[in-house]
């Protein structure tokens, strides 16, 4: 307000608002940082599972190789002079250490097949005694595979593989076991009734074990020193 000669004026009061590329500006900014928001909600979550679900795998892995593990150090071996190296294959020591590759539904796994004291009895009467154990690979569904442990007491039946063995671990990608000497050779297989290892039994196994698929595996290795071994015998011609 201002004076002049004597009269009194105002100036006019113009009212103020948002114009339309201010509107479209703001709203470009909300979404911006809604989306912002949203992703990193949703990535946080996503990165979660990946965590939850490689933690469960971890688990399943260390329950199987502890589970191997207890098996070998309860090893069940025939030594000399109980144990003499067989005249024919109907004569193999019931004890003895088959370590081989296996198919299953169109891929390579390991198998191996000893004898040992760590008998897992799901009955009611639990029972003791040596029991054969088989570690062995089989295909589950179109592209997943599981590890099976079989446990039978003595008189033991010829191996096959069945439905009801206990499942030791999932989304198997690769099993191996390598086998060594006294001397630390390494073996892919092993047949301790052969002539190839001279009717010894292994002084040492490794386990290598993948959990997952070709896009996202976790590896999980392992070496366990047997308590009980057979050494190398000198068969007379």
């Amino acid at each position: 307000m201002f004076t002049t000669s004597g009269y009194t004026s105002f100036s006019g009061n113009t009212e103020t608002g948002f114009t339309l590329l201010e509107i479209l500006i703001a709203i470009s900014i909300f979404a911006i940082i809604v989306t912002t928001v949203f992703g990193s909600h949703n990535y946080i979550f996503s990165s979660a599972k990946v965590v939850e679900e490689d933690i469960a795998a971890y688990e399943m892995a260390k329950s199987c190789l502890s589970r191997i593990t207890d098996d070998f150090q309860s090893l069940h071996v025939s030594l000399p002079p109980e144990y003499t190296p067989p005249d024919s294959d109907d004569e193999e020591d019931p004890f003895k250490i088959t370590g081989e590759t296996a198919d299953a539904g169109g891929e390579s796994f390991s198998r191996l097949m000893f004898a040992s004291r760590a008998h897992v009895s799901f009955e009611k009467n639990i029972q003791e005694g040596i029991a054969r154990i088989v570690y062995y690979v089989q295909k589950s569904d179109e592209s997943r595979y599981i590890l099976r442990r079989a446990d039978n007491l003595y008189p033991y039946e010829p191996f096959e593989e069945k439905k009801t063995d206990p499942v030791l671990c999932e989304n198997v990608k690769s099993l191996v076991f390598k086998y060594y000497d006294e001397e630390g050779s390494e073996y892919d297989t092993w047949d301790s009734d052969s002539t190839d290892v001279d009717y010894s039994t292994p002084r040492a196994i490794k386990i290598t074990l993948e959990i997952g698929d070709d896009s996202s595996f976790l590896p999980f290795e392992t070496m366990v020193t047997l308590p009980v071994f057979r050494e190398k015998i000198e068969r007379d011609l």
